[in-house]
């Protein structure tokens, strides 16, 4: 396993990312072609920016890219890329949602490789993970347009598919998902919903 993390680790160097984790990202937009060309994308614990630069690539120069988190990433958009917007900012704190929507009042993808600081009591660090994949579920409610998409990280624990079918019942389609180059031992899987069903707003 040593060899497998060694090599994304390197490949990650080579090719310019600050972390392996862009790698998680890129097989499931292989895959399920969630981001696309001119999309707007949030991506919800940012740092240091991997997952915001892949989107960017992805996304192109007419597209829009606006990174969250706790510390202040400064990864410099590739030049074919999207623009990036970096916020540092708390998602459980309500004046974030005005801040976000200065860049756009709503978004086609929102995504989030958010993880909390663990413990090393699972117990803990899966409801932990499960309070903050329940917040990023929440935004997207409030900022995803209608047939948008959304991928989240969240490590598994009792609540885990009480969440799933949270997801499950605000889009088209929801699958679990754990890539190649998550680590093996890791309890840490992706929750990709594709197709959001915005709820349609009543006249009064």
């Amino acid at each position: 396993m040593r060899k497998i993390n060694d090599f994304y680790s390197r490949k990650a160097k080579k090719e310019k990312y600050p972390a392996r984790s862009i790698y998680k990202l890129e097989e499931v937009q292989q895959k399920y072609k969630f981001l696309r060309r001119g999309n707007s994308v949030l991506d919800l614990g940012c740092y240091p920016g991997s997952w915001s630069l892949y989107a960017s690539e992805v996304v192109g120069p007419k597209g829009i890219v606006v990174g969250v988190d706790l510390q202040q990433a400064d990864q410099t958009a590739r030049p074919d890329g999207a623009p990036i917007h970096w916020l540092c900012q708390d998602i459980m704190e309500p004046e974030l949602l005005p801040l976000v929507r200065k860049f756009r009042p709503a978004f086609k993808v929102i995504v989030s490789d958010l993880a909390p600081n663990t413990t090393g009591n699972r117990w803990v660090d899966s409801q932990r993970s499960l309070e903050l994949v329940r917040k990023t579920l929440a935004l997207a409610e409030q900022l995803l347009l209608d047939k948008g998409h959304y991928i989240c990280k969240v490590f598994q624990g009792e609540d885990f598919p009480e969440f799933v079918s949270q997801v499950k019942a605000r889009f088209g389609m929801a699958k679990v998902l754990k890539p190649q180059s998550s680590r093996i031992e890791s309890r840490e899987v992706f929750v990709l919903g594709m197709d959001y069903k915005k709820p349609v707003s009543k006249k009064k």
